[in-house]
């Protein structure tokens, strides 16, 4: 991904997340990408992931499990 100079790295990976939910790619109750995972996609630092995943639940879009992981909330309202 090319990463856009004026725009936050971490706002752009959330859309991109976003956006697949939206689009089914990432079903309600299913998995999203780790900030592991997050990292190795888009070639972002550990901080950077933690971004996404807090707008991510911020925005009612996921929810955590502690010890499980993070899941697409069961009806999300995309934005």
């Amino acid at each position: 991904m090319e990463f856009q100079p004026d725009i936050p790295r971490w706002r752009q990976v959330r859309d991109v997340i976003a956006q697949r939910i939206a689009d089914g790619v990432y079903p309600p109750g299913s998995r999203v990408p780790s900030v592991i995972q997050l990292q190795a996609e888009f070639g972002i630092a550990t901080s950077t992931g933690q971004k996404v995943m807090k707008a991510l639940r911020a925005d009612g879009l996921a929810y955590t499990e502690p010890g499980l992981g993070s899941f697409v909330s069961k009806s999300p309202s995309t934005s």
